[in-house]
């Protein structure tokens, strides 16, 4: 029982002093049938009411595969300071109905983790139209972190970070050291 009970304290602080957890949802089932397993994703969240909330699915926000309501989920938790891996536990999803009770309690707890929103305060309506809001539930004691490094290839995303400089910008940077 004790054990228990330091296992959910644990789940509890690491999870609600992380800004990002690292989740991979069981419900995937195209990808799993093609044999490929299910990426772990980075994820923002908030801790509310003993469960890990978050919001997705929809224009502008994180992307929540794998995650299906009454599913399993593997949360893996960094360490804030080190960054370092801390604990991994089992969740049940839980897809919040927008307007109840639960889900406008979870939304005033995300809506002010939420940075760079494009709609201010008219986020809430948004995210009852466009969006899911889901509970990561602990469902479960922790389970043992593996050793080696779990470095995985990047997920394909059509973003881009470089592209070639223009022809005529060392040109153009040569011309303001000379004139100096």
């Amino acid at each position: 029982m004790t054990e228990e009970l330091l296992d959910q304290a644990l789940v509890e602080e690491a999870t609600k002093k992380s800004g990002l957890i690292w989740v991979r949802g069981s419900g995937a089932p195209m990808l799993q049938a093609k044999g490929h397993e299910v990426p772990s994703r980075a994820l923002w969240h908030v801790w509310h009411d003993g469960a890990a909330c978050l919001v997705g699915d929809g224009p502008g926000e994180q992307p929540l595969p794998g995650l299906v309501d009454g599913g399993d989920a593997v949360v893996t938790v960094r360490s804030k300071d080190k960054g370092g891996r801390l604990v991994s536990w089992a969740a049940k999803v839980v897809e919040l109905t927008p307007g109840s009770q639960e889900w406008e309690a979870a939304v005033a707890e995300l809506k002010g983790k939420r940075l760079n929103a494009p709609d201010g305060e008219a986020m809430p309506g948004r995210w009852a139209r466009e969006c899911r809001v889901l509970r990561l539930e602990p469902s479960g004691a922790t389970s043992e972190l593996p050793d080696g490094s779990l470095a995985a290839p990047p997920l394909p995303t059509p973003a881009t970070t470089r592209r070639p400089i223009p022809a005529a910008l060392p040109r153009l940077l040569m011309k303001k050291r000379k004139r100096r």
